[in-house]
């Protein structure tokens, strides 16, 4: 599915004059089949940042890399030699972002990652020309397992997809649980029939079930889960239970708590505006995902607006600066250009008739991933 160049007010007339727009963007996401819905949040967050910002000297291609790393790549290598983008983004998914990010970055060009942080990208892989706005991969995960062996659990039970996000995921969690591990399952990357590992969990003997499935992996394991009778109390990251995931999970969910960088009720400047302008031009409720594209734009925005994408330096400069208002509150980048945040719980609660998330507290503050020591730019 290939999507229309998208241009910014009076960017479209001096693109039609001829001219050229000053920072062309290539977003590449995922905008069709069972992961759909986490790029189109990540692709309209980012385009209301856009918007928002007033910028008509920004240009935005975008392009759905359908889930497959070879599409993403091939995208990647026409947006780099034909499009001649200045600034890449969008990319949802690890494995894409590992086949993607390394070339990119090295042949010159920025990338502002608004969801994927796979630990190779963070560590000794990481790149003077690789930002990532969203978290590293296993930060959802360890303040997760810290917060479950803070409220008393001691044996987990621990499953993810086999990918390096997965990987990360129990990687993180472990870190920061500390505790017994009943077992570690990693799925099949798009599975959706979960009997076998159901079955597996309810005899485990485990007192509390932390699970990372992404998208449609986390819809069909919930409501299996939660019809099969199991009473081992769920704990995950947001991307298992955020606004779009619920929407399909429904009732099944409710009371399980979720780790989060951003919640819809999170009280810090620009957050209500941006859930409320977010609402009325797309007719739903902002998820992590449309948070996370939302402040990359800013991002990009406020960098644009301090120095010329020509002067690679300057640029480098003023996105690492991170000089705007994040609708997660306090927001800086570490030495390894990842996010410094704090971290959050929220639990899945019923507001009318909207299954949705409430904040609980902090769960982690002041948040910087542990590979960033073998970062050397």
């Amino acid at each position: 599915m290939k999507f229309k160049t998208i241009m910014m007010g009076a960017a479209l007339a001096a693109l039609a004059a001829g001219a050229q727009a000053d920072v062309k963007v290539g977003m590449i996401t995922t905008l069709s089949g069972g992961g759909a819905g986490l790029g189109i949040d990540v692709r309209d967050g980012f385009m209301l940042a856009i918007e928002q910002s007033g910028r008509d000297d920004i240009e935005v291609v975008i392009e759905d890399d359908q889930r497959k790393p070879d599409v993403a790549v091939q995208l990647a290598d026409k947006m780099i030699q034909s499009e001649k983008v200045d600034v890449l983004t969008g990319i949802i998914w690890s494995n894409l972002a590992m086949a993607v990010v390394p070339a990119a970055t090295a042949q010159g060009k920025v990338y502002l990652s608004p969801n994927a942080g796979p630990s190779a990208l963070a560590g000794k892989g990481c790149h003077k020309n690789y930002f990532n706005v969203a978290w590293q991969n296993d930060a959802f995960h360890e303040a997760a397992g810290a917060y479950a062996a803070g409220d008393g659990s001691g044996n987990a039970f621990i499953m993810a997809p086999n990918y390096p996000a997965g990987k990360d995921a129990l990687t993180g969690f472990k870190r920061g649980f500390g505790g017994d591990v009943a077992a570690e399952v990693y799925t099949k990357l798009g599975q959706t029939d979960y009997a076998a590992e159901i079955a597996q969990i309810k005899a485990s003997g485990a007192d509390v079930l932390y699970y990372f499935l992404p998208g449609g992996m986390g819809i069909s394991f919930m409501k299996q889960y939660a019809a099969s009778g199991a009473d081992i109390p769920v704990i995950g990251p947001a991307f298992s239970f955020d606004q779009g995931i619920l929407g399909a999970i429904g009732e099944a969910a409710l009371g399980v708590k979720n780790t989060a960088h951003w919640s819809k009720d999170l009280d810090v400047p620009g957050n209500a505006e941006f859930v409320a302008r977010f609402s009325e031009k797309y007719g739903r409720l902002p998820s992590v995902y449309a948070a996370q594209g939302f402040d990359t734009g800013l991002l990009l925005a406020s960098a644009v607006a301090k120095a010329d994408v020509s002067d690679a330096e300057a640029f480098h400069g003023a996105l690492k600066a991170a000089d705007f208002q994040s609708v997660r509150g306090d927001f800086a980048f570490a030495e390894n250009q990842h996010p410094i945040q704090t971290i959050y719980m929220r639990e899945v609660v019923k507001e009318g008739e909207i299954v949705t998330n409430r904040l609980v507290g902090p769960a982690a503050e002041g948040y910087s991933d542990p590979y960033g020591a073998e970062c050397k730019m």
